[in-house]
């Protein structure tokens, strides 16, 4: 069979709260493992207790977030059409749709690492590589984005369209098991297997190895449960067709796009804040990731939510479509609040957990009680970007993802910095988000009466 029957009750009929705990919570732990791999990374760099190291290993973070959006086109686009297509019960159609999805996201990623290794030096310049970084960051990116590309972007889109018919637990394990593997290697090849200087460089072959593995593992998956589900990489499925194509990238690109100018925006942040020093850069280096829990939640649930609501919307179960969305959000939310709370009261001993050096400690500390303000914020805004995902509307997808950036958040780091220096620098999220989540809201609003979609979910 093509779809399991639990999987279908899933998406169909089982209470929307049990329905987005199985497909959420499997996809928050392994959000919650990828933090965590990534936090072990500059935490491990951090026992140097070298600056240079940890600014070289944290001005990656964009660097490397461009194999996810590279991902993102054909996971998300993919992922997110083959849901709306089995609530249409296309299910030949989804399978085409998976075969172009894998190999779009193959192509995609030979070029990213040819592309990174060719231009590697001036692309590390622009990010905020200095001569007593851009070592450190070379290490790294050979590792991880040359030689690791591939691997790195085909897991995953493979994560995402296995999440997308419903199977949320063997997508999830695929990259928790990259990431416990990541926390295992890391010492072992940073103080074990190479001399002293090294530290960075073993950080990058600890990542390589993780996501090969975690890539041989959803290749397993596909032979292993062959004819169980939709998802194939066999050419002989053949091509799609061209409005499913079109519906691909019409979803995928947009999602890319939000994700690069994620991207830009620490980029930007990053060039600002060099401006002040190489310490103030580490100190923002280690509060961005410290910053990513509520966010890496909040990420895994809109993860569960989008193939139910994408599901329900095709089939059009409207009411149900909305009640995942309010369920969703409401969680989301507290998620936000209680991080909120716990962040501000235990700001130095997170710092102090990454690094001993009291100057970057005093620095962190007081960017982490300022950004962490804006994390309920942040998420209403990723959260609407998700929704249209999953409705396939890449268009209003994209508009918020270029407001949000390139209208304000960008525009706003360069405002606040002439104003208030290095702190304007860390309260510009607050002041941006805030903005930007009603502009969602406006959006979502104006989309539901165009769509002619009246419900009265309560969201429970």
């Amino acid at each position: 069979m093509n779809e399991t029957a639990e999987n279908k009750e899933v998406f169909e009929s089982m209470s929307v709260s049990q329905a987005l705990r199985q497909m959420a919570l499997p996809m928050v732990i392994s959000q919650l493992i990828i933090l965590i791999y990534n936090m072990a990374d500059t935490f491990y760099v951090g026992r140097t207790n070298d600056p240079y190291m940890v600014a070289g290993i944290s001005m990656m973070l964009p660097v490397f977030n461009i194999t996810i959006s590279l991902a993102g086109i054909s996971g998300v686009g993919g992922g997110t059409l083959i849901s709306r297509l089995l609530g249409r019960n296309q299910e030949q159609e989804a399978r085409k749709v998976s075969v172009f999805s894998i190999y779009l996201a193959i192509s995609l990623a030979a070029v990213f690492s040819v592309g990174m290794l060719l231009f590697m030096n001036p692309l590390l310049r622009m990010v905020g590589a200095g001569e007593n970084t851009i070592a450190y960051a070379r290490q790294y990116t050979f590792c991880v984005l040359v030689i690791g590309g591939i691997p790195t972007v085909l897991s995953n889109v493979l994560s995402n369209l296995i999440r997308c018919v419903g199977y949320s637990q063997k997508a999830s394990l695929g990259i928790a098991l990259g990431g416990v593997l990541n926390i295992a290697l890391d010492p072992l090849f940073m103080f074990v297997l190479l001399p002293d200087g090294y530290q960075v460089l073993g950080v990058g072959i600890a990542t390589c190895i993780s996501n090969c593995v975690a890539c041989a593992y959803f290749l397993n998956f596909l032979y292993r449960e062959r004819g169980q589900h939709v998802i194939t990489m066999n050419p002989r499925e053949g091509m799609p067709r061209s409005e499913s194509i079109r519906s691909v990238l019409a979803v995928g690109i947009p999602s890319s796009v939000t994700i690069l100018l994620f991207d830009l925006d620490y980029v930007v942040l990053d060039r600002l804040m060099v401006t002040y020093g190489d310490i103030p850069l580490a100190a923002v280096g280690i509060v961005l990731k410290v910053e990513r829990f509520p966010l890496n939640v909040g990420i895994g649930i809109c993860q569960g939510m989008v193939p139910l609501v994408a599901y329900n919307f095709s089939s059009g179960n409207h009411e149900r479509m909305d009640s995942f969305i309010h369920y969703a959000r409401r969680i989301g939310l507290v998620v936000g609040l209680v991080s909120v709370c716990v962040y501000e009261l235990f700001a130095t001993q997170l710092m102090q957990f990454f690094i001993s050096d009291a100057q970057t400690v005093q620095l962190g500390k007081n960017f982490i009680r300022a950004r962490i303000l804006a994390t309920p914020m942040m998420f209403l805004c990723f959260s609407m970007v998700h929704v249209f995902n999953a409705l396939g509307d890449g268009k209003r997808s994209l508009f918020l993802g270029v407001t949000r950036w390139i209208v304000i958040n960008i525009p706003m780091l360069f405002v606040m910095n002439a104003l208030f220096g290095i702190y304007g620098l860390v309260w510009s999220q607050l002041v941006s988000d805030s903005m930007m989540a009603a502009i969602s809201f406006y959006v979502f609003d104006r989309y539901r009466k165009s769509q002619g979609i009246h419900t009265s979910a309560a969201g429970s």
